[in-house]
């Protein structure tokens, strides 16, 4: 049996980046939208709200972020966390409680 049709649709792996990617691309498009603003003298409250709406939706997306490394990290089964399978900071392994404390506190 495939993991992936077993667990849930928000605990999919993927469904966490898929998340992250759609807010980035939103992200995106409300950066555009408040660079056009800048360059064509938009009023300034204008402006300011658009820089609002990005920087909300990078904080979201970053919160999301470390919302799914937080369940991943969380649903790792213990033994091998108690084995040594994962050492901090290494490309490719999850992310420590701390790392990931560490993480979050930046975003704020």
């Amino acid at each position: 049996m495939n993991m992936s049709t077993t667990l849930s649709p928000h605990l999919q792996p993927d469904s966490g980046r898929r998340r992250t990617t759609g807010r980035l691309k939103r992200a995106n498009g409300q950066l555009t939208a408040l660079i056009a603003a800048v360059e064509s003298g938009a009023d300034c409250r204008n402006v300011v709200t658009q820089l609002s709406a990005v920087r909300g939706a990078l904080d979201k997306a970053g919160f999301e972020l470390i919302s799914t490394a937080m369940r991943d990290c969380l649903t790792e089964p213990v033994d091998i966390l108690a084995a040594g399978g994962v050492q901090p900071g290494l490309p490719g392994q999850k992310a420590t409680l701390e790392e990931i404390r560490t993480l979050f506190l930046r975003l704020t």
